[in-house]
């Protein structure tokens, strides 16, 4: 039996969960009966049903003493549904295989602790750092309170990201907007400064991918000096939008955009700008637990000096703006090269005529 590669298999099922099934997590699950594939399962739009009750819903009679492998342990508390752990007790399964222990409270370890209660051998850790990279953004917010952060940035060969003028349509080709498309499709929100917002007027949604479920938007703007009759503005009741202002923003602009169906985060100030740390506190407790950033350049800057960028990802063209082109990311202040924050290499991609390089936190 290989466990690695049925595990392999319930990782790429979970996926199809992410950025739809906030806040829990996107999980998958495969159950395999006599080394047949009896049942199959994700984490659904919403978050329920979970990935073990479709499941074994699919699997039927063929669950018993069947062996499952899933990507996180099944919880074993009883919210809007039932345990799953108690599910797979009740379906009499063999074996689960489960590739990463819950840090949620309310679960780790006693799910595990409830299969085996039942006699129902348990093995962990199968795939345990490919799991860990998936379920990155349930953690982050179970254990710190706020989502993981997908900062990317599109640049010329130089680093630029628009010319001295402001034009940046279009930096890179259509291969990599595509993709910029998909990754948006796979986080909880897409989010932007206040400055993006005014100068680009964007709709920060996913679009020509046939995907019908939005990610929310989230606009950082302390005063709420958003345009009113925008894209954002526009759909503001059909697709979620997310607005982070502060506590001194204009009453009248508040009601304003909540009376056009937006979601009002009021945050910290820190100097003259929000504080990152609150927005992204802020954003948590809304439940979101992967956020993809666009930019602008002192967003960017500000969550990268507050070492909240858990992955950058860059998509770099060959052309080249110069000097008097804009730069992706705002002033950091930094003197000294060993101060500057540094991130580990995961992947290098050709996109198009263009480059895709992601990474990581070291």
């Amino acid at each position: 039996m290989n466990d690695s590669r049925y595990m392999a298999l319930a990782l790429s099922l979970g996926r199809r969960g992410q950025g739809s099934v906030w806040p829990n997590p996107a999980v998958g699950c495969v159950i395999v009966n006599a080394g047949r594939i009896v049942g199959r399962g994700w984490t659904a739009a919403g978050g329920r049903p979970h990935a073990e009750t479709q499941a074994l819903a699919q699997a039927g009679e063929l669950a018993r003493g069947a062996d499952v492998f899933v990507t996180l342990e099944p919880c074993s508390h009883t919210g809007q549904t039932p345990p799953c752990a108690q599910a797979l007790v009740d379906a009499g399964v063999g074996r689960v295989v489960v590739a990463l222990g819950d840090c949620d409270a309310r679960v780790s370890g006693r799910g595990i602790e409830m299969l085996r209660a039942a006699h129902i051998s348990v093995k962990l850790g199968v795939l345990e750092r490919d799991a860990g990279a998936d379920h990155i953004g349930f953690f982050t917010r179970v254990e710190q309170g706020r989502p993981m952060i997908t900062l990317k940035l599109a640049s010329s060969f130089d680093g630029r990201i628009a010319t001295g003028t402001g034009e940046s349509q279009w930096v890179t080709g259509p291969h990599a907007r595509r993709a910029v498309h998909m990754m948006r499709s796979r986080h909880d929100a897409v989010m932007v400064g206040g400055g993006t917002a005014r100068k680009d007027d964007p709709s920060l949604t996913v679009r020509d991918l046939g995907i019908a479920r939005q990610p929310a938007r989230v606009v950082v703007s302390r005063r709420l000096d958003l345009p009113l009759m925008g894209q954002l503005a526009r759909s503001a009741a059909e697709v979620p939008l997310i607005l982070c202002h502060g506590h001194d923003a204009d009453r009248s602009l508040v009601d304003t955009w909540r009376d056009l169906g937006a979601t009002l985060l009021p945050c910290a100030v820190k100097g003259s700008q929000l504080d990152p740390r609150d927005i992204l506190q802020q954003l948590g407790g809304h439940g979101l637990t992967r956020v993809f950033c666009e930019g602008g350049s002192a967003l960017a800057a500000s969550l990268i000096e507050a070492d909240l960028v858990d992955r950058l990802v860059g998509f770099t063209a060959g052309v080249i703006i110069g000097a008097e082109g804009l730069p992706g990311i705002g002033a950091m202040g930094l003197s000294r090269l060993s101060n500057a924050p540094r991130y580990v290499l995961e992947s290098v991609e050709v996109i198009g005529p263009d480059t895709l390089h992601v990474w990581t936190r070291g």
